[in-house]
């Protein structure tokens, strides 16, 4: 049986990138999985009127254009259904993730596609997976006062259904922190 990893990268670093490199050394570790990537740092387009209006229309009424508003949108939620195992990377820029991750979110917290509103609130739809976000830091510590990333990237997966996030760090960027995430990683993917 095959495994699907959906990678998640947000750093616009490409050479030098901690999480990046965390995030090969981690799925190194899972030779026999299939890996579709999604780089962040490629560009996901904000959402807009247009957008949020083609959400709102039914999916039997959408228009051509509407339909092609969304295409991004639907590929990128059906990477998340397709995927057995999620593992975000990226690194905190002043305090959060880069704007790349938010636009990501937005395209794919959908009502009604990945969550839904109920009378006792909003319940997701996705299947749960596991979750491994690895995060750099130069700094901010997860979990610290200053961390507004980590509560964010756990209730964006749990707005949608999927509840088993782990986060790995690697502040300061210093060796000491790079080897006790390998050594976190290395537990996890065993």
């Amino acid at each position: 049986m095959t495994h699907n990893i959906l990678r998640i990268d947000a750093s616009a670093r490409y050479q030098g990138s901690i999480s990046r490199d965390l995030g090969d050394d981690f799925i190194d570790q899972k030779p026999n999985a299939t890996v579709t990537t999604r780089d962040l740092a490629q560009g996901i387009p904000q959402i807009n009127e247009t957008w949020v209006g083609a959400t709102f229309t039914p999916p039997e009424a959408r228009t051509t254009a509407q339909k092609a508003t969304l295409a991004l949108s639907d590929e990128l939620v059906a990477e998340l259904i397709a995927a057995d195992e999620i593992v975000l990377t990226t690194p905190l820029y002043n305090f959060s993730a880069p704007a790349a991750f938010k636009a990501w979110v937005d395209q794919i917290a959908r009502a009604g596609v990945t969550f839904k509103y109920t009378e006792t609130g909003p319940v997701g739809l996705l299947d749960d997976k596991p979750v491994t976000i690895i995060v750099s830091s130069g700094g901010v510590a997860l979990g610290s006062p200053v961390d507004f990333f980590s509560a964010h990237a756990r209730q964006v997966f749990n707005f949608i259904g999927i509840t088993n996030v782990t986060l790995v760090g690697a502040s300061g960027g210093t060796e000491a922190a790079i080897t006790t995430a390998k050594t976190e990683l290395t537990k996890i993917a065993a």
